[in-house]
């Protein structure tokens, strides 16, 4: 999704504060993505999470809650 939308690993390195060889752990799987860094991709690319996970193929995000989030 990177490479398609001509984004280098740099630039998504300095949207999401962390260096860029931890950008890259992350896309060749050495590390795995903390759930903060996937919302914020996801929010980035205008995608689910789902989406990203590979869990769907539909892109469109949810909607964002109008509800607070519920406590354990």
């Amino acid at each position: 999704m990177r490479e398609d939308r001509d984004f280098t690993q740099q630039q998504l390195a300095a949207y999401l504060q962390i260096h860029q060889t931890t950008y890259s752990s992350y896309e060749l799987g050495k590390l795995g993505v903390p759930v903060d860094v996937l919302v914020r991709l996801a929010d980035f690319y205008n995608v689910s999470v789902d989406y990203l996970l590979g869990r769907t193929d539909v892109q469109t995000p949810y909607p964002k809650s109008t509800h607070p989030p519920r406590s354990s």
